[in-house]
C-alpha cells in the first residue's frame, strides 16, 4: 500500500480517498449522513407488534427441538447468574448448548445445527475452531503447557508480526482481556501526559472497568449502567456525540480549563464497531485535536483490528494512534488481548525504569 507521511509521521491515506482500498475488506466509505438519517427516521417509527400466533409458533419450535438445551439452561440458572458466562448467550426464550464450532457451524446438544452470524461476537476471524490455528495450540500445549508465567519464544514473534501489520506498533504487552488493554492504556495516557480527563464516544463500548461504564449504550446516557460505581470514579470521564467535532473541541477546552485531557479512546470506524458510523475523515480530525491539546490518541482496535485490514481500521483511514488495544481475533477467538503502541509510552510499563504499575 502506498501512503505518505506527514511530519509527524502520520499517515494520511491518500491512496484510498477515492473508496478503492486495494487489499482490505472495505470497497467504500458509507454515506454517513445518509445512514443517520435512515436510522433517526428506523427509531421514530412505532415498533410492530409481533403476532401472537408467531411468538407461540416461535417458542413451541423451541420446546419441541431443543429439550436438552432447555434442561441445561434451568440447571445452570443454579449456580450461575443467569444460567449462561457470557452476555451474548442471553438468548430468548433460553440459551442454547453448544458442544460443536466448525466454521460458520454451530451444532447443539439436541442435534440442530445454525449457521454461526454471531462468531463469538467476533473474534474467530477464520470461522470457529480453525484447524491450522488449533493444531498449532494442542502442539503447545502437549510441550508448554497453557502458561509458566516466564518467557517464550513466541512472545516475541508475535509482538513482531503485529509490528509488521501496524507500524504504530513499536511495542507490545500482551493481556487477558480487551478491559484490561483499555485500563492500562488510559492508566498509561494519564502518568504521560499529567492530565486526568479522558474523553470517549457516547455509545461506544471501552471494556466495563468504572472509568468508562459511561454512555455505554446510547449517546447522552451517562452513568446509567453505573450501578455499584462511586460517582466520583466517573467524574473525569466524557463523551460527546458521535463525529461531533464541535461538541469534541468544547470538551477539550473545557478540561483544560480543569486540569486537562489525557486521553481520546475511539473505535475508528466508529462506535459500536460502526453501527454509528464516522465519516472517513473524523480519525484524521480527532488526531488533530489530540495534538492541539496535549491528549494521546487511543484506538480501540478489539473489534476492527484484523477484520477489515491485517494493519487494523487504522491503515485504512490512515491515521496512526499513540496506543492501540487488541484483542482475541489475533489468536482466532482464543483467550488474548494486548496493548500496543509508541516506544516511549510503553516503557512506563517496563520493570526496569518503568514507574506504571502493570501485571500483565
Amino acid at each position: 500500500m502506498g501512503e505518505h507521511r506527514d511530519d509527524r509521521g502520520h499517515r494520511d491515506g491518500r491512496d484510498g480517498r477515492d473508496g478503492g482500498h486495494r487489499g482490505y475488506g472495505i470497497s467504500e466509505w458509507p454515506d454517513v449522513d445518509e445512514a443517520v438519517k435512515k436510522g433517526d427516521a428506523l427509531v421514530a417509527t412505532p415498533p410492530r407488534p409481533l403476532r401472537r400466533d408467531r411468538m407461540e409458533a416461535y417458542l413451541a419450535w423451541f420446546d419441541e427441538h431443543c429439550a436438552g438445551s432447555k434442561a441445561a439452561a434451568e440447571r445452570a440458572r443454579e449456580v450461575i447468574p443467569g444460567g449462561v458466562q457470557h452476555n451474548l448467550a442471553f438468548n430468548h426464550p433460553f440459551a442454547l448448548e453448544m458442544t460443536r464450532a466448525e466454521g460458520a457451524w454451530l451444532w447443539d446438544v439436541d442435534g440442530n445445527r445454525y449457521i454461526d452470524f454471531l462468531q463469538a461476537g467476533g473474534p474467530t476471524v477464520l470461522g470457529s475452531n480453525h484447524p491450522p490455528v488449533r493444531e498449532k495450540v494442542v502442539e503447545l500445549l502437549q510441550t508448554c503447557g497453557p502458561v509458566t508465567g516466564l518467557f517464550h519464544e513466541y512472545e516475541e514473534k508475535l509482538a513482531r508480526l503485529i509490528h509488521d501489520f501496524m507500524p504504530a506498533v513499536e511495542q507490545f504487552r500482551m493481556l487477558g482481556s480487551g478491559t484490561e488493554g483499555v485500563m492500562a492504556a488510559l492508566r498509561a495516557a494519564r502518568a504521560f501526559t499529567g492530565h486526568e480527563h479522558v474523553i470517549k464516544v457516547g455509545g461506544g463500548y471501552h471494556g466495563w472497568s468504572d472509568q468508562v461504564v459511561y454512555a455505554l449504550r446510547l449517546p447522552g446516557t451517562a452513568n446509567l449502567d453505573a450501578a455499584g460505581i462511586p460517582d466520583d470514579l466517573l467524574a473525569r470521564t466524557h463523551e460527546f456525540f458521535p463525529h461531533d467535532l464541535d461538541e469534541l473541541r468544547a470538551l477539550f477546552e473545557a478540561n483544560r480549563d480543569r486540569g486537562g485531557t489525557a486521553a481520546l479512546i475511539l473505535e475508528p470506524v466508529g462506535p459500536e464497531s460502526g453501527v454509528r458510523p464516522v465519516p472517513r475523515d473524523f480519525a484524521a480530525q480527532a488526531r488533530a485535536l489530540c495534538d492541539e491539546f496535549g491528549a494521546l490518541l487511543i484506538f480501540d482496535e478489539v473489534v476492527t483490528g484484523f477484520r477489515h485490514a491485517l494493519g487494523g481500521y487504522q491503515a485504512i483511514v490512515g491515521v496512526t494512534p499513540d496506543l492501540t488495544t487488541l484483542g482475541k481475533a489475533m489468536a482466532n477467538g482464543y483467550p488474548m488481548a494486548a496493548l500496543a503502541g509508541r516506544a516511549d509510552l510503553m516503557d512506563r510499563f517496563g520493570t526496569a525504569g518503568g514507574d506504571v504499575f502493570f501485571a500483565g
